[in-house]
């Protein structure tokens, strides 16, 4: 069997080596998942690192396969990929591909920027500008996202515990972040005290965006975190009434044989939601053994990568490529724009995001899957790792990547393989006295 695989150096440098006549047992195909591992890590990692917006060191919303689009798209920053990105940037560390110090660097450039940015009640807007003012993500959506701001606090915490224990200059960039971090106004965001959090408010549009966030979605973290806010905490009942929607989130169901766990959609044939849903709120808070009232956060995880696996492998739609190799659906660029895949919902597209940062729950279907990409589709992989999406059954893919989509793959590799941001976001003090006020029972809350 002959490998071809990316080397990665400590001094983040690429050169190709081809592995030639390798027996094939277990031993090898380890040798050869660890360096596709840390092939994938290295590739993903740099969006956030070599494609980064130069201004802030924040992330690009999307990228062309070779670098920036030659047009406004190189200026529009994303917070909540930031947030994946800044943890992005600590697998950089770790894996040797940057030092401690460039990093530093980098993060004290980043928190200078939001520093400065342009906050509504302490919440970030969805995008922002090089100069730091909002951009709108839609007519009325010019104002403070709370659900994005969730993701990118979710890093900088991530980032503050990674540091706060070493030099005098690294104290002060996890002192800047705690100041960051309590100027997040979430009670705000429950509309003159509303039990459940509303999604945005803009100070042109007010409340007119209207989405209050309850019934079980990507935005768990953003519940955690405000209860968990030193400053500016929700009550309990915001979560047991908004979150929860008055116990309704517990209405799970069946499918694939698999529990569901919790309410993904009401009256519908595929009750699961795309895959982000399993990644965002996890790249930081750790899922294992964590439940509460409303149920096992593992088994809800778990359950959903493995419900798309084995929709995969029935492929009712009988796509081509689909099985055991090849799976996996989540929010992405299709044929048709971008959309929310999931069974149901199914267009004949996989999204690469999916099945690899689906790891830590299903490692043996994200590896098949990883195998799959490097070894038989590589040309769907670029400059920063797999493309967004592609499809088989229509010979399509698009040379693109997104933040969002990027971001949760170097992190939840690495909580595969070390469980590093797990142990860093579960061991802040504040996220602690959080999850107890919310009621979660876990061996990692003290």
């Amino acid at each position: 069997m002959a490998i071809a695989a990316l080397i990665i150096g400590c001094d983040g440098q690429k050169t190709k080596q081809k592995v030639n006549s390798i027996e094939i047992n277990a031993d090898s195909l380890a040798l050869a998942d660890e360096v596709m591992l840390d092939t994938l890590q290295y590739q993903t990692f740099n969006y956030f690192w070599e494609g980064a917006e130069p201004i802030s060191g924040l992330a690009r919303e999307r990228m062309h396969m070779d670098g920036i689009y030659p047009n406004h798209d190189k200026d529009i920053i994303t917070t909540g990929g930031s947030g994946f990105g800044l943890m992005a940037i600590l697998v950089g560390v770790e894996r040797e591909f940057i030092t401690r110090e460039q990093a530093l660097e980098r993060y004290e450039r980043i928190v200078n920027y939001l520093d400065n940015a342009d906050r509504f009640h302490g919440a970030w807007p969805h995008w922002l500008l090089p100069s730091g003012k909002v951009t709108p993500f839609s007519k009325k959506d010019n104002g403070g996202d709370l659900v994005e701001t969730a993701f990118l606090v979710q890093g900088l915490l991530t980032v503050k515990a990674y540091f706060e224990n070493g030099n005098e200059r690294e104290q002060q960039l996890a002192q800047k972040i705690q100041e960051l971090w309590e100027g997040v106004e979430w009670d705000w965001y429950t509309k003159n005290g509303e039990d459940v959090l509303y999604w945005h408010w803009s100070p042109e549009y007010e409340w007119e965006m209207n989405f209050p966030v309850g019934g079980y979605n990507e935005a768990l973290i953003m519940y955690v975190l405000a209860a968990a806010s030193p400053t500016h905490s929700i009550e309990k009942s915001v979560y047991d009434k908004g979150w929860g929607v008055d116990g309704q989130i517990t209405k799970d169901t069946t499918y694939y044989g698999l529990e569901t766990e919790m309410n993904h959609y009401e009256h519908s044939d595929a009750p699961v939601g795309p895959l982000f849903w399993a990644h965002y709120s996890y790249l930081g808070l750790k899922p294992k053994e964590l439940k509460d009232q409303f149920g096992d956060y593992w088994k809800l995880n778990q359950n959903h990568a493995l419900i798309h696996y084995k929709y995969a492998v029935d492929n009712p739609m009988d796509f081509e490529g689909y099985g055991e190799d090849c799976w996996g659906m989540t929010s992405s660029y299709s044929m048709k724009g971008y959309a929310g895949h999931r069974p149901g919902e199914d267009l004949g597209v996989i999204s690469p995001t999916a099945a690899l940062s689906s790891m830590p729950y299903t490692p043996e279907e994200s590896i098949k899957f990883m195998r799959f990409m490097y070894n038989q589709q590589d040309s769907l992989i670029g400059k920063y790792g797999p493309y967004d999406a592609f499809s088989l059954e229509f010979d399509w893919y698009l040379p693109r990547y997104l933040a969002i989509d990027q971001g949760p793959i170097p992190v939840m590799v690495e909580n595969y393989r070390s469980g590093l941001f797990w142990k860093l976001f579960m061991a802040n003090e504040d996220v602690q006295k959080g999850l107890k006020k919310l009621g979660f029972e876990s061996p990692n809350i003290k």
